[in-house]
């Protein structure tokens, strides 16, 4: 009896994307990793957090993001090789992985979780760790991608493709977050920026007549980072979301009981560090999505402590409190009447009303020209740095560091 031959899976799928229409999956191995559960988790992680509330089109996800950086490293590989920069094979696989893996130790909604019950660990730090468990399970193939990432490799072009001001993640999120949220200033033509690359003595550039594309570049990012990033609105929720999973870790360490996922409750019950995070750790963290904090949400609003349930409520019910942005720092006493009134109406302590009543600051630099910087070639062969080869003016203000501050407290209704 003959036996039947299955065919092999085709493995070179394409994905659909709004943005750039088909992504395809250059090999099997870049197949895998997207397959892998580690990366597919990014399917339930937003790009942009709590930004809906303001912008009802933010939904898209961090896979979305990381198939388009993907996409836009392939079109840098060939660009550049078409003009004489030689990148193997391995070279290539190592970038697009890299890319393809750069966002994957984000938490759920993003930077939220990194500064409220995970101490000092960073997002890079976990996709480090996450990088290097799969680079195990991959018989070593990610080697080259993890010395990319971390910005070891040699070759310092490929380490400026995946970290520096003009690098693919830039390049795809701006772009991706300008559509999604219908801010049509950050749509900045990447396709074109990425035809202007080039690189000497290892070193990316942007050539003389991508001057023009750099600028938008630039004031696009200013722009999406005032108007989308650092909305005030964006803003108040994230800092509200910070506040709920501070108080419930506050709640359960003592002794309260809190329903959610077991992924969340062991977050919240450890005191999790850089030195406490533990393979299983990461394991528990890769369960981890923004579900099991919409759920979390859902469930404590009902809670009987004064804190939890309001900070719950005013999220799910974007009756969120009022927000008010200065250009001078804000002093104690500006605070201190809405403090007292809040104390006083709802019986409640100094601590209780910090999470209802305080203030913080935001700074954006749109370019920063002390690290690395974005360098044009000219025909001549000389090297500029932006700033002084554009004629634009405002590039100069670009690269000077710009703070707000903002206070936040109640509306009356509370």
């Amino acid at each position: 009896m003959n036996s039947i031959i299955l065919p092999t899976k085709n493995k070179l799928k394409i994905f659909n994307d709004p943005i750039y229409g088909f992504i395809t999956i250059p090999n099997s191995l870049i197949f895998d990793i997207i397959q892998h559960k580690y990366f597919q988790r990014l399917r339930r992680i937003s790009q942009m957090g709590l930004s809906y509330l303001v912008y009802p089109g933010a939904h898209h996800t961090r896979f979305h993001h990381a198939l388009g950086c993907m996409h836009l490293m392939q079109k840098a590989i060939n660009v550049l090789r078409f003009k004489g920069v030689t990148i193997s094979d391995d070279e290539e696989n190592g970038l697009l992985v890299a890319i393809l893996l750069h966002d994957i130790g984000h938490g759920p909604f993003s930077h939220a979780m990194e500064h409220s019950i995970v101490n000092d660990v960073s997002h890079e730090e976990i996709s480090l760790r996450f990088m290097e468990e799969l680079n195990i399970e991959f018989n070593g193939s990610l080697t080259l991608a993890i010395s990319i990432f971390k910005g070891e490799y040699p070759r310092q072009f490929m380490c400026e493709l995946i970290s520096s001001q003009l690098d693919m993640d830039r390049a795809d999120y701006l772009k991706r977050d300008s559509f999604y949220t219908g801010v049509a200033e950050g749509n900045i033509n990447s396709e074109r920026l990425i035809t202007m690359l080039n690189v000497v003595d290892d070193q990316l550039l942007v050539e003389e007549k991508g001057i023009l594309s750099v600028e938008k570049f630039l004031i696009a990012r200013r722009f999406m980072y005032w108007q989308v990033y650092m909305h005030k609105t964006g803003v108040v929720a994230e800092q509200l979301l910070m506040g709920v999973l501070k108080r419930a870790k506050e709640l359960v360490q003592q002794g309260v009981k809190l329903n959610c996922s077991d992924a969340l409750f062991y977050f919240l019950f450890s005191e999790i560090n850089g030195e406490s995070f533990t393979n299983e750790t990461l394991m528990v963290f890769s369960k981890l999505d923004d579900y099991d904090i919409v759920a979390a949400l859902k469930d404590w609003q009902n809670h009987d402590d004064f804190v939890l349930s309001n900070l719950c409520q005013m999220i799910l019910d974007r009756n969120l409190l009022k927000v008010k942005l200065k250009n001078k720092a804000i002093k104690p006493s500006e605070l201190k009447a809405h403090s007292d009134a809040l104390i006083k109406k709802h019986n409640i302590s100094k601590h209780e009303a910090s999470y209802f009543v305080f203030h913080g600051e935001l700074t954006n630099q749109a370019y920063q020209n002390k690290f690395q910087k974005i360098n044009i070639l000219f025909k001549s062969g000389k090297v500029k740095d932006i700033v002084k080869a554009s004629d634009q003016l405002n590039l100069k203000a670009l690269s000077k560091p710009i703070t707000k501050y903002y206070m936040c407290y109640p509306k009356k209704k509370m």
